[in-house]
Order: C-alpha cells, then structure tokens, then sequence
C-alpha cells in the first residue's frame, strides 16, 4: 500500500488531461456532457478535443440522434489510455518472464501468494473501525486510488458496484493473470465474510474498467 502522503498517479490540471481523465472514468460522452460535468462552456471543451484528436488521444463516433443531426459521441483511443501509467510495464513483464523461466508457474504463483499476504495485511488494517459495508468500501476505494486504480463505488441493487477505472499494472496482469485472480480473493477477504464479491466487467476481457459486485453474502447463496 503506497504511504499515505502519496501521490496519486495521475492528477489532472490542465484542461486536456481533465477532459481524457472524464472519458476514462465516466466512458465515451458528447462534448455537452463533458462541459457540463467541468463545469466549463461547450466551445471549450470543443477546442480541447480538436487538440486531442489532432494529437490522436480521442476519436468519435456518430449515433442517431432523432430528427435532428447525429450526436458525436468522444472515447479515449488507445493512444489516449495509455496516458495513463501502467507502473514499469517494460521492466515488469520481463521480470515475470524470468521468474517463469527460471522457477516456473508455481515460482510465479508463490510470488503473487506473498505480493497478496503483504497487501492483505496492509489492507486489513486500514479497516479498522469501518464497521459498515459502505465504510469499508470507501477506505478500499482510497487505497486503490492512491494506488493508481481511479477507484470508486456506487449502490447497486442491496448492494454495490466498485469501480476500478484504471489498472497500473494492467502489462503485467496481461502477462499473467494470476495478478488478477488474486486481487479478487484479496477484495473478498478484507471485506468480511458477510459479503460476496463476483467481477462483472474485465478490462483484460476487453471492458472500458473492472468492475466488482458487492453484495449480502445470503443474497448470492439464495441465488
């Protein structure tokens, strides 16, 4: 867990870098949609993106909007996802590669085992005295964004969605998958045993973010 003074990996200031970390977080929007949640006025926004597109970090696309003329709807490009860190990707995956090489998968596994009791620990422990499930989540989604995760949550149901708009070690995750696994056995252990927790969106499968559903443990075995 990164030090509590830390720095978040991405903090935007300038105008273009608030406009892609909104498509990040909130999906591909028309640029009304966009001032509006900047709280900035239309031609603005409209410069900002024709400097994004010309720079190849946006594109759009055209959707059916009625009578009248089509709605041009903006997404980040790949290009402008990976403005987003993805912490020492390079040096990552070659060291996951050596260690495979050298010690094999179970080498691999056992690593990804310990890097989970370290964060286990750390995690457990900025749960102390949030007693509620909304409490806890909203310790774990401040650790995951200093992280560099982008995360947050949301009711859904008798329960929640987390959202992790962005995956720093999403490189590494691709290389081995065992990251991923692990993480979601990390999210169920540190958020009690009165509650389940199942991924429903999967950057890796090719979602926009991972999400997770939390809900009643009772719930999910009634289902």
């Amino acid at each position: 867990m990164s030090a509590p003074d830390a720095k978040p990996a991405w903090t935007p200031h300038q105008p273009a870098d608030r406009i892609l970390t909104t498509l990040k977080t909130r999906g591909a929007l028309g640029i009304p949609d966009i001032a509006k949640i900047l709280g900035v006025t239309v031609e603005a926004v409209r410069q900002q993106m024709a400097k994004l597109e010309a720079e190849g970090l946006v594109d759009a696309e055209s959707r059916p909007s009625g009578r009248g003329r089509p709605t041009q709807i903006w997404r980040l490009t790949g290009a402008g996802h990976q403005r987003f860190p993805d912490t020492h990707a390079e040096m990552t995956v070659q060291m996951i590669s050596a260690v495979i090489k050298v010690f094999g998968p179970q080498g691999m596994n056992q690593l990804i085992g310990e890097r989970e009791q370290v964060m286990r620990a750390d995690y457990t422990a900025a749960m102390r005295g949030a007693r509620s499930l909304a409490a806890r989540l909203e310790r774990l989604a401040e650790i995951r964004s200093r992280e560099g995760y982008m995360a947050e949550f949301q009711p859904e149901g008798d329960g929640f969605l987390f959202i992790e708009n962005h995956c720093p070690i999403c490189t590494a995750a691709q290389a081995c998958t065992g990251f991923c696994r692990s993480e979601l056995q990390l999210f169920e252990d540190v958020l009690g045993t009165d509650v389940s927790v199942s991924r429903v969106e999967h950057i890796l499968a090719g979602a926009r973010r991972c999400a997770y559903r939390i809900e009643p443990a009772a719930k999910r075995r009634a289902a």
